[in-house]
């Protein structure tokens, strides 16, 4: 069962671990951490929607608790994004070099399927904010877009 979940969602739990940690190695250790908490926890799940969501939000705590961390605070890190390994496309090139508030939003929008709804209660906040940001983030876009 483990390794089915994992088959499914090892993909979206790193490219989310990627757009907050902003590098690779730190985040296929967090997508380990992920599922790691999966493996010690065992949540029943009414749904492979309600899994995946799931997963999500585990990957966005751990990393917002690893950009707090001590460890964090004292060590610079390269400000090195690379896009995932497993997509090279040009847009998600674009999404990544975002704003973070912006970023996640449309990640999930667009690359996962999320509605403003699910991406409110999985990033804790209201849907119209949400909203916002995923229509200030298609404005940067558009812009960017427009002045290559």
């Amino acid at each position: 069962m483990i390794e089915e979940i994992f088959g499914r969602h090892h993909k979206t739990v790193y490219r989310v671990c990627m757009l907050y940690l902003k590098n690779p190695a730190d985040a296929e250790d967090m997508t380990q951490n992920v599922f790691l908490n999966l493996l010690d926890k065992k949540p029943s799940f009414q749904s492979g929607e309600h899994e995946k969501a799931w997963l999500v939000r585990v990957a966005v705590n751990a990393c917002k608790n690893d950009l707090r961390s001590f460890r964090r605070k004292n060590v610079p890190l390269p400000p090195t994004l690379a896009a995932p390994e497993t997509e090279t496309g040009e847009t998600l090139a674009l999404v990544l070099a975002l704003p973070g508030k912006y970023k996640m939003p449309l990640y999930l929008h667009y690359f996962e399927g999320y509605s403003a709804v699910e991406i409110a209660k999985m990033l804790k906040t209201r849907e119209a904010t949400v909203r916002s940001w995923l229509m200030r983030g298609r404005n940067l876009l558009r812009m960017e877009l427009e002045s290559s």
